[in-house]
């Protein structure tokens, strides 16, 4: 007798038949969708005349509302953005990124390749159809290639739908509707911009949403056929594509209270805040009042020494110090810190250090007001005064406090790279912003004042580092309550 005939004696037909039933209804899906997205090729390619008076019609009445105002036109590109390469592709290698922290392979291998295969399928078929982008009477955006189908409109699909294939474990069942028509609402509001801002018809949106249904559902079926043949139960797709998962996905399923006494938490922070910015001010009314003969000197010396290629190195580098800059790193590193510590302190931290940062600098340029150096200013004319300089203290804030949450959490000799880069990011960036004429050096003294008093205020109210473990530890922690709750569960 086979192992595949014990099995059935031992569980009967239920289980092969429910996976023969849900087999043919996702070949069905799948089916469907290819045909959906085959019949409206055709009617594109063969140059439908009622479809192409629908999508000129709605092309222009569009174009009508949006171009009437900026800041429609503003909001509409921010929200298309969610929809774009620049942003998918890293949230994509994010996600994967975590989903292997938390080891779980097959799923991250399924968001790459389904990723892969959605970025593959877009150009090859606009080369293939070659249909032009639609032509309004007020362009306000432009976009590059052809247009049937939708770039935007098929990856935001197989993208956040993949997402929520894979997460949906890790959601409570009573939120998942609201998880899903989350998801539903993003895709429509993307594919809805591409039409607005004439770059798109109606029926490249379409085809862009049928393509990435079809794609999700092949890819899916893949997965299910992966997970039957490697051992594993193959349950509705209402439970998401691997159901034990769930334990694993959530961000902080162990963790206590974050802040013990919330409130009275919240009053210490806001008292070091109101400490913080009166230090700040004196100190910058001081500087303003009584500028030392160095202030103005440094920075004129500095500029002794411009070329075009230092200009160019120059700007590079202030960039490290912006507002995107610092978001970019702040948005990597606290989902991977989650992923790593399940613990949302470390997070809070750094989310409060940042958030502190720039409240006083706002508010002690304001209260402050200094000119900036009576020398060339590289980058013109700036909306805040020069005392503290922002960019410093935004990255003197950030990389100090990864440093103090990396530091006491890993034991490998690689973790003095954090404090290393917490020294040489800010002088970096503060030799920048003085070479560009943009600040003095006591400027640079403002932005080392305010970060080494509110990191310190911070670090004795949010504590950091409190029941602090190492990835090693976390990790084998979580191996062991998923394992009780598998137990537990059967």
């Amino acid at each position: 007798m086979t192992d595949d005939n014990r099995v059935v004696e031992r569980t009967g037909w239920a289980p092969v038949r429910h996976f023969a039933e849900r087999s043919v209804l996702g070949l069905a899906v799948v089916t469907a969708f290819g045909l959906a997205f085959g019949v409206l090729l055709l009617l594109v390619r063969f140059h439908w005349s009622p479809l192409q008076s629908l999508d000129r019609s709605v092309a222009d009445d569009l174009n009508r509302w949006a171009s009437g105002s900026d800041t429609v036109v503003a909001v509409l590109q921010q929200i298309a953005s969610a929809g774009g390469r620049g942003f998918m592709i890293p949230l994509v290698a994010l996600l994967a990124a975590l989903l292997l922290i938390r080891g779980r392979p097959r799923p991250a291998i399924y968001l790459v390749v389904t990723g892969l295969g959605a970025a593959v399928l877009d150009p090859s078929l606009k080369a293939l159809i070659g249909r032009l982008r639609p032509v309004v009477e007020v362009p306000v955006a432009t976009a590059p290639g052809n247009s049937f189908p939708s770039g935007h409109a098929l990856g935001s699909m197989v993208v956040y739908g993949m997402i929520v294939l894979v997460f949906l474990p890790a959601v409570r069942r009573r939120w998942r509707p609201w998880f899903i028509g989350a998801a539903s609402v993003v895709v429509a509001a993307i594919g809805f911009t591409r039409i607005a801002l004439g770059v798109h018809f109606v029926s490249d949106v379409l085809g862009g949403w049928l393509l990435g249904l079809a794609w999700i559902s092949v890819t899916a079926y893949a997965f299910r056929i992966w997970r039957r043949e490697a051992g594993h139960a193959t349950p509705p797709l209402t439970d998401g594509l691997e159901p034990e998962s769930g334990p694993d996905l959530r961000l902080a399923p162990a963790e206590g209270p974050v802040l013990p006494h919330p409130w009275a938490k919240g009053a210490e922070i806001l008292v070091g805040w109101v400490f913080v910015f009166g230090l700040l001010y004196l100190v910058g009314y001081t500087v303003t009042r009584w500028t030392p003969g160095f202030d103005t000197a440094f920075p004129a010396w500095l500029q002794s020494f411009r070329t075009p290629e230092l200009d160019r190195l120059s700007w590079w580098w202030s960039k490290f110090g912006d507002t995107h800059a610092i978001l970019i790193v702040s948005l990597i590193f606290c989902p991977l810190a989650l992923a790593l510590w399940r613990q949302w302190r470390p997070v809070l931290f750094l989310v409060l250090t940042m958030v502190g940062e720039l409240t006083l600098f706002l508010c002690a340029a304001a209260a402050v007001d200094r000119p900036r150096p009576p020398i060339e200013q590289l980058d013109g004319q700036m909306p805040t005064s020069s005392f503290p300089s922002g960019h410093i203290a935004a990255t003197m804030c950030l990389w100090a406090a990864i440093a103090i949450i990396v530091m006491a959490r890993f034991r490998q000799p690689w973790r003095w790279i954090f404090p290393a880069l917490a020294v040489l990011m800010p002088v970096g960036v503060a030799l920048s912003r003085m070479y560009r004429g943009m600040h003095h050096p006591t400027d640079f003294l403002g932005a080392a004042l305010l970060t080494a008093a509110w990191i310190t205020v911070l670090w004795f109210t949010v504590r950091p580092n409190a029941h602090a473990e190492t990835a090693e530890e976390a990790a084998e922690e979580a191996a062991q309550v998923t394992h009780r709750r598998l137990e537990a569960i059967g």
